[in-house]
């Protein structure tokens, strides 16, 4: 069978729905399972990753990337390839593409909190998504969660929509001292709530003159938030660090060092990165929300939107409280069990193949 695959987060610096798409490639192109397809990526340049070209083939289709490039350039590209199902994994597909579509859709950010995003942005995300859904033959999401969401806000009859948790990156367990302060990986929206971890953080850092915050994240809130400013009003330039983007050696050289995580997110359709922290032996505190106590379970310390002094309790606890840290840590086994990327790379393809039906060659 072959399967068209939109392949544009995988250009670049490949953060959120790039590493999801990823995940999957990896396992589709080395399990034996998958051998009987071949995959064809579609991206406006080439990708930097390395995939069998025996499975799977990039066509590059030049042109910026955007919605024009998704309902126009895409299409006319795909449909020389003969393909038997076409997978878009990031919210949105091309609606003229005369193929079986399976979409994943990870939130509905945009409709639900529609303040956070601008008039155009919003607007674009909200007709092409709730479009994309209905032209899909399958929805694949990530969470329960985000499962309510397409069926109460979209109207999805829930037999199309297939929830497959993602794989964790598990990126490193050191066994040595952790000499690091508290970590945040993800881009930075407004419902991350990333000001009131810096305002957290501050207490403890006052008390704690070698204590670090590190923040990675390419800064997208609406409307915008000046962290270095606050940083600096905070009187922590020489302990907060906040970067845009650092390579996987030095993302996975924090998670070796970091004491605690945090991410105070009040919306999202599962959240990776605290997983990845769990994955990689950091405890983690997040706010207390259903899509939280799904995904973490009782492998974290949650705490109310807007608490400050409860979040600076909280990590004060996770960076000093060696009891805590264990306690938490051991429930970790337990809420990561349900991501896997095999498991996800095979369950995902199934739904293409049953959304494929009888043009699969």
């Amino acid at each position: 069978m072959r399967i068209g695959i939109d392949a544009r987060e995988l250009v670049g610096h490949a953060t959120g729905v790039g590493r999801y798409l990823g995940g999957l490639l990896t396992e589709w192109t080395r399990s034996p399972w998958a051998s009987g397809h071949q995959f064809v990526l579609y991206a406006t340049e080439p990708l930097n990753v390395t995939l069998d070209p025996a499975c799977a083939l990039t066509r590059v289709v030049p042109g910026p990337g955007g919605s024009w490039w998704e309902q126009v350039k895409l299409p006319a590209a795909a449909a020389a390839d003969a393909l038997d199902v076409f997978f878009s994994p990031a919210y949105t597909a091309p609606l003229r593409l005369q193929r079986p579509i399976v979409v994943a859709i990870h939130d509905l950010s945009f409709i639900a909190h529609p303040e956070w995003f601008t008039m155009r942005e919003g607007l674009r995300r909200r007709w092409l998504t709730t479009q994309s859904a209905q032209v899909a033959r399958h929805i694949v999401t990530i969470s329960d969660f985000t499962r309510r969401e397409l069926v109460e806000r979209l109207q999805i009859a829930p037999e199309r929509i297939a929830v497959i948790p993602p794989g964790i990156n598990r990126i490193v367990h050191a066994d040595g001292p952790r000499r690091g302060g508290v970590l945040f990986v993800g881009s930075v929206f407004n419902r991350r709530r990333v000001p009131d971890l810096v305002r957290g953080f501050a207490p403890l850092a006052r008390r704690h003159p070698t204590l670090t915050l590190d923040i990675v994240g390419d800064n997208r809130s609406h409307p915008h938030e000046d962290l270095l400013g606050l940083i600096a009003r905070e009187g922590l330039e020489s302990q907060a660090r906040w970067r845009s983007y650092v390579p996987d050696e030095t993302l996975q050289a924090l998670y070796a060092a970091a004491r605690a995580f945090a991410f105070l997110s009040e919306y999202e359709g599962l959240g990776l990165t605290p997983l990845e922290a769990l994955a990689s032996g950091v405890p983690v505190v997040v706010l207390d929300t259903p899509v939280a106590r799904e995904s973490c379970g009782d492998a974290a310390l949650y705490v109310r939107a807007g608490d400050i002094a409860g979040l600076t309790a909280a990590l004060d606890t996770l960076l000093f409280d060696e009891a805590v840290r264990r306690r938490q840590l051991a429930g970790a086994a337990q809420a990561l069990a349900r991501f896997d990327w095999a498991t996800a790379a095979r369950d995902t393809l199934a739904v293409l193949l049953t959304a494929a039906g009888g043009r699969a060659s």
